[in-house]
C-alpha cells in the first residue's frame, strides 16, 4: 500500500496516453527482460486504464529468459579447457567474464520465456495506490515504472504508527484480535537475537500458552492469518503487506450472476471491500505515520 503525492492529477485520459507509450513488447532474441503495461480486461488493442465506479485498474506485464547460471558457467569451462588445451594458457578472471557474457547472448534465443503480471488499483479520491506483487521488490518496482511512466507521479509506502509486529504480538498475547477481525490458525514467530529461531503454525489454534510462551521469550510475529468482517482473509505481514488475500463466500455472488463481463462487477465488488478493510487494518495500527 503506497500514498500518492496530492500534487499529482492527472486524468483518466492523461493517464491512458502516458501508458501508450510503454505499451508491452516480448523479449527479442538477444533480450532478457521486458516490461510493459497491458490490457487489464485482458481485449486486446483495449484501453491501458480500466475506469470503473471511480477506480482505476493497470496492469504490468514481465518477460524474462530462463537461463539458468549453471548451463552458462559449464559452457564457460568448456571454453576455459579448449583455451587451455590450444594455448597452454588458463585465462584469467576477466577474460572468463566476458567468456559467460558472450555465452549467454549466444543462448539467449534458445531459452525459454517466462511472463508474470502485476495488477495495479489507484484510488484517486483516497490517494491510495495497492500493487498485487509476489514480492516488495517487484512493487517497488512497479512504482519506479510508474514514475517514469506517468509524469509528476509520486508515491511512498504507507507506515503505521504501531510496528505490525509489535501489534500482531499483542494480539496474540492478549488473545483479542481488533474490532471487525478475528485471528485465524496460521502464523510465523522468528527470534530476533543470533538463534534466528522460527516457529511456524499451520492449522492450529493460536489462542494457547504455547503461543503465548514464544511470544515472550522475544518471537516477534512476521505474519499472521487474520479474517476481516468475515467477508475478506489475509495474511498480514510485518512490513504491512496483506498476503492471500482471499474474498470470502458471498462476497462474488451478484457478479456470478453476470456470466457475459464480470470484469467491471468484480473490480467494483473487490475494491469496494478493500476501500473499507484497508482503513480498518490501518487503524488497527493505530493509524498512519505522519509524513514531513
Amino acid at each position: 500500500m503506497y500514498r500518492i503525492d496530492t500534487a499529482w492529477t492527472s486524468t483518466a485520459t492523461q493517464v491512458e496516453d502516458s501508458l501508450q507509450a510503454g505499451r508491452f513488447v516480448e523479449c527479442g532474441a538477444s533480450q532478457e527482460k521486458s516490461f510493459g503495461w497491458i490490457e487489464p480486461r485482458g481485449v486486446a488493442n483495449g484501453p491501458l486504464l480500466e475506469a470503473v465506479a471511480g477506480q482505476w485498474i493497470i496492469k504490468l506485464m514481465v518477460e524474462t529468459r530462463a537461463l539458468p547460471a549453471s548451463v552458462v558457467n559449464r559452457k564457460a569451462q568448456e571454453r576455459v579447457a579448449q583455451i587451455e588445451a590450444s594455448t597452454g594458457r588458463k585465462p584469467g578472471k576477466k577474460e572468463t567474464r566476458d567468456l559467460k557474457d558472450d555465452i549467454r547472448l549466444e543462448l539467449l534465443p534458445m531459452a525459454f520465456t517466462k511472463q508474470s503480471s502485476s495488477l495495479i488499483w489507484i484510488d484517486r479520491e483516497a490517494r491510495m495506490l495497492v500493487i498485487d506483487a509476489a514480492s516488495q521488490a517487484r512493487a517497488d518496482e512497479v512504482v519506479t515504472l510508474l514514475v517514469q511512466a506517468l509524469p509528476g507521479f509520486a508515491a511512498a509506502l504507507i507506515n503505521t504508527q504501531t510496528s505490525p509486529a509489535a501489534a500482531m504480538a499483542e494480539w496474540l498475547l492478549s488473545q483479542e484480535a481488533p474490532a471487525g477481525f478475528s485471528v485465524d490458525r496460521e502464523c510465523e514467530l522468528k527470534a530476533a537475537d543470533e538463534s534466528k529461531a522460527v516457529v511456524r503454525y499451520a492449522r492450529h489454534r493460536l489462542d494457547t500458552e504455547e503461543v503465548q510462551q514464544h511470544v515472550r521469550e522475544g518471537k516477534m510475529p512476521t505474519r499472521l492469518a487474520m479474517t476481516w468482517a468475515e467477508r475478506v482473509s489475509f495474511m498480514l505481514t510485518e512490513g504491512l503487506q496483506l498476503k492471500k488475500l482471499a474474498f470470502l463466500d458471498g462476497v462474488f455472488e451478484t457478479a456470478a450472476k453476470n456470466k457475459d463481463d464480470n470484469f467491471d462487477a468484480d473490480v467494483a465488488i473487490a475494491t469496494g471491500e478493500l476501500q473499507k478493510l484497508l482503513p480498518d487494518v490501518l487503524e488497527a495500527l493505530s493509524g498512519e505515520m505522519p509524513v514531513d
